[in-house]
């Protein structure tokens, strides 16, 4: 049956961002007809399997510089809006305390995701929000000062739209980008888009290639990511060799830079230090003091007491050097070759795994085209973007959540405050 229904806002996607949107626009003026529309049967896929089921909320300290994308400015005071700290009394108060791991991560107390996504979904509909799931939304227009949204079961009306529909990782879980044709027909621009927080494919075939051999090997490095001919970009963190290339923390980060450089038509390529922080100066000095004192110790016993054994013996068997080689008899030539390549070791990416395995979307629209004080749209007033939508990508660790967080707060209480003279309290 066809039917048009009218609301004063429209959120099309119940991911993180669209519900918490939802939540914080009703908690703060519950007499505001809300609508959440989403093409799932049960919405809140991407949550479930988030953190490997456990849903990493947030991180105990977010900054600017956590995130890549648009003008770091407009990030930051996006965060500023909602920092962390009224993250963590938010779940608190839907009954989610949080813990707090390895790297800032903050994680459920019972490392369960099915609760903070029924922490999110109850009180939504206490907050009287109605929940319209297995209506996918298939267009969004603006006609005579509202907006006329093309979804199943019918159009809906509303003075207010806010876009909330992910970016295209995970596709499995509904996100297929179909956000993005919606924005671009409002009149926004979209920086195109990659996949990020997405492990890498190396070339097996490639001279220095080791990683079928070390599949399973985890080793703390340094990423570079040239562009160009010149470092653009370096991170540290471990790294874990796969049958198919690496992946890890740090390589998930390298992933968006890597892509977007390819995107672009530049030079790009990837290499890794197994001393991250040392320069080769200060590694060849230090292979030189260690000769001096331990000649009779062997390349592969020297190694091993700074990187796995495997990893080791792999980078000796590519450079052709008898592991069990004395360093008393190692030539100079052959030692700046070794340090050469410790410090700078050739990864030969030929892809990323992609969406399906990506995390993250780098690229959406632009953040120059949005208000940072609301998140309403600067090209279509009623118009309102969150979360994954927009040109912002943090690195692993809870940070993509937090945004989802800090934007749909922005966005509730702006929504919040439409037709009236004064703002709002804080939700």
């Amino acid at each position: 049956m066809t039917r048009t229904d009218s609301y004063d806002v429209a959120i099309a996607g119940a991911g993180a961002a669209g519900l918490a949107t939802a939540i914080f626009a009703a908690r703060a003026r519950p007499a505001l007809r809300i609508t959440l529309l989403d093409g799932a049967k049960k919405p809140g896929a991407k949550i479930l399997v988030s953190g490997g089921g456990r849903c990493n909320v947030t991180n105990a300290r977010v900054l600017e510089t956590d995130f890549w994308g648009g003008k770091r400015t407009i990030v930051r005071q996006v965060l500023r809006a909602y920092p962390v700290d009224r993250t963590i009394e938010l779940f608190a108060s839907l009954g989610v305390p949080l813990h707090e791991e390895a790297d800032g991560k903050l994680f459920p107390d019972s490392n369960r995701a099915r609760d903070v996504l029924d922490a999110l979904l109850g009180a939504a509909a206490a907050s009287g929000v109605e929940l319209r799931a297995a209506t996918r939304v298939h267009s969004v227009a603006k006609r005579a000062g509202e907006f006329a949204i093309a979804a199943d079961g019918g159009e809906i009306r509303a003075d207010a739209v806010v876009l909330a529909t992910g970016g295209q990782s995970l596709p499995k879980t509904g996100s297929d980008g179909a956000g993005y044709e919606m924005a671009r027909s409002l009149g926004h621009t979209i920086v195109p888009v990659t996949p990020a927080l997405a492990p890498l494919v190396l070339d097996g075939a490639a001279a220095e290639s080791i990683h079928r051999d070390l599949s399973g090997v985890a080793a703390d490095v340094e990423l570079a990511v040239w562009v160009d001919g010149v470092i653009a970009t370096r991170l540290s963190g471990a790294l874990l060799w796969t049958h198919f290339g690496a992946s890890g923390p740090v390589v998930l980060n390298a992933s968006r830079h890597w892509a977007r450089a390819v995107l672009e038509g530049r030079r790009v390529h990837v290499s890794a230090s197994f001393y991250p922080g040392a320069s080769f100066e200060r590694l060849d000095r230090r292979w030189t003091d260690v000769s001096r004192e331990r000649p009779r110790s062997t390349l592969r016993s020297t190694l091993a007491a700074d990187i796995p054994d495997a990893l080791a013996a792999a980078i000796l068997r590519v450079l052709q050097l008898p592991p069990d080689r004395h360093l008393a008899d190692l030539t100079r030539e052959d030692r700046r070759r070794l340090v050469h390549r410790l410090t700078e070791w050739p990864l030969a990416v030929v892809d990323t795994r992609g969406y399906n395995f990506a995390e993250a979307t780098a690229g959406g629209v632009s953040l120059d085209e949005i208000d940072p004080r609301t998140l309403e749209s600067r090209v279509c007033r009623g118009l309102y973007l969150v979360g994954e939508m927009l040109d912002v990508d943090g690195r692993i660790g809870g940070f993509n959540f937090q945004w989802a967080w800090s934007s749909a707060f922005v966005a509730g209480r702006s929504l919040s405050a439409r037709g009236r003279s004064v703002p709002p309290p804080d939700a």
